[in-house]
């Protein structure tokens, strides 16, 4: 694995989780494969745990994270080509991006979706430029169509809580006043393709995610329908893809409810964090004993570490 921007590079997903459980029973076991190695984070977005999750797993494995928020005190950087440099963008990424890369031995890059090119934001133009131009290993911190780290934490999570060889885990789409990317779906509908799992999406009419991610998995508009029996539920929300960054519907009747949730069989909860409060889910689901947000969360240092350390073992 020379970078990592889908979870399918994880190859065999029973190793990687093998290996991930050893990483989290010793964090500090493998110091001596980043001793002297900087992994630079780069962020054209906001972020919380991905921010914090990568700089420890970056630490637990004896590397020097340096963080770099393109927003905060950097100059502008100007991202397309044949651009006439005249407004407020002081410097070219395709100059900006090997100058980093002089800096460090890897490099984590956080850049989602904007919507104003499906074209762009699908052909990962950002992350694509770090990968041919910065002569280091890159990993995704989520980029415009996937957020593979999110989802191998959300898998650990999974197999650390479920009681059956083959649950039932939906992906349910819920209301949000903005038009978020559909990166976390896309990315946890590739993880759910590499298990057994019985998996299930559900969402609106107009909301169906590209046909490229969704593949063969099973999707329905009804809700209810997708909730019964159900052993994990993942809750959501991503704009139109079909009508590109389009909010269509803030129906709260797709909000997770304790009734909702009284559909299944007792399910566990899933966010990826942050979460809109009774917007997404009520307060009494994300606070009940059976919400694994703050386990779900915690793991994403696990993930980032994982995956660093297979990067670090190829330099």
């Amino acid at each position: 694995m020379k970078h990592f921007t889908s979870i399918l590079q994880l190859g065999d997903l029973s190793e990687a989780l093998a290996e991930a459980a050893a990483v989290k029973a010793d964090p500090f076991a493998d110091q001596q494969l980043g001793r002297n190695k900087t992994v630079l984070l780069v962020f054209f977005n906001n972020s919380l745990r991905t921010r914090l999750s990568t700089q420890k797993a970056a630490l637990n494995l004896g590397m020097n994270p340096i963080v770099l928020d393109v927003n905060q005190g950097a100059w502008k950087l100007e991202t397309g080509r044949g651009v006439v440099m005249d407004g407020d963008k002081s410097e070219h990424l395709l100059e900006a991006i090997p100058v980093m890369g002089s800096y460090c031995d890897m490099i984590g890059v956080r850049s989602f979706a904007r919507f104003e090119s499906k074209e762009d934001d699908y052909n990962e133009v950002i992350l694509n430029q770090f990968i041919q131009y910065s002569g280091k290993p890159v990993f995704s911190m989520e980029a415009a169509t996937r957020h593979p780290l999110q989802t191998f934490a959300d898998i650990i999570t999974i197999e650390e809580h479920k009681t059956k060889p083959r649950p039932k885990v939906v992906m349910t789409w819920a209301p949000h006043p903005k038009a978020l990317p559909q990166a976390v779906p896309n990315s946890f509908i590739e993880g759910m393709s590499m298990t057994d799992y019985d998996f299930v999406i559900a969402n609106p009419e107009g909301y169906d995610l590209a046909p490229e991610f969704v593949g063969n998995a099973r999707v329905t508009h009804d809700q209810d329908e997708a909730l019964a029996g159900a052993d994990f539920v993942y809750a959501k929300n991503w704009a139109s893809y079909e009508q590109y960054g389009q909010v269509l519907s803030r129906d709260r009747s797709w909000t997770v409810t304790k009734e909702k949730m009284a559909l299944t069989d007792n399910a566990f909860f899933l966010h990826c964090l942050p979460v809109r409060r009774n917007m997404i889910v009520s307060d009494d689901v994300i606070e009940s004993p059976r919400s694994l947000v703050i386990p779900e969360a915690a793991n994403r240092v696990v993930s980032a570490q994982t995956v660093m350390k297979r990067l670090l073992e190829r330099l």
